[in-house]
C-alpha cells in the first residue's frame, strides 16, 4: 500500500528519487503520466495496465472521454529506476506539472502523485479547510 508524503528534489538532470519505502511496489516497472489538477502519477505497470485498458474502452464518440484518454495515454511515459532509486521526469511532464526543484510525492494506496512543494500546499490548504464539507460528500457515498 502507497500512503504518505515526502518531500524531494528534483536534480539538475531531471531524476526524482522516489522513497524507498515505494520502490519495491514498482518492481516490475512504472508509468508515469498527467493527473489532474497538474500533478503528475506514477502507476505500478500492472496498475497502469488495468488503468489504460479502461481509457481504451472509453467510448470515443464522447468529446470528453476522447479528451481525457488522450491528455493520460499520450502523456504516459515508461519510467526505470537507476541504482539510487530515481526515475527520470521527461520536459513535458515537468512543464505540465510545474515542476522546478522542490517536488511532494503522496501515496494514494495504488499509485503515487508527484506534485510541485508550491502546487501541492495550495491545493492541500484548500482541500484541509473544506475536510468536514468532503466527509460528508464521501458519507452519501458510502465511504
Amino acid at each position: 500500500m502507497l500512503i504518505g508524503e515526502y518531500k524531494h528534489i528534483l536534480d539538475t538532470k531531471k531524476r526524482l528519487a522516489i522513497p524507498v519505502k515505494f520502490r519495491r511496489f514498482f518492481s516490475q516497472g512504472a508509468v508515469i503520466t498527467r493527473g489532474v489538477d497538474n500533478c503528475l502519477v506514477l502507476y505500478s505497470l500492472k496498475e497502469w495496465e488495468e488503468i489504460a485498458g479502461k481509457l481504451g474502452k472509453l467510448p470515443t464518440s464522447q468529446v470528453e472521454a476522447r479528451s481525457f484518454a488522450r491528455v493520460v495515454l499520450a502523456g504516459a511515459m515508461s519510467v526505470k529506476f537507476d541504482r539510487l532509486g530515481r526515475i527520470l521526469v521527461p520536459d513535458y511532464l515537468k512543464k505540465y506539472a510545474l515542476l522546478k526543484k522542490n517536488a511532494v510525492i503522496i501515496g494514494l494506496y495504488n499509485r503515487l502523485e508527484v506534485w510541485s512543494e508550491e502546487r501541492w500546499e495550495v491545493y492541500r490548504q484548500r482541500a484541509e479547510k473544506n475536510v468536514d464539507d468532503l466527509a460528508s460528500k464521501l458519507g452519501e457515498l458510502g465511504l
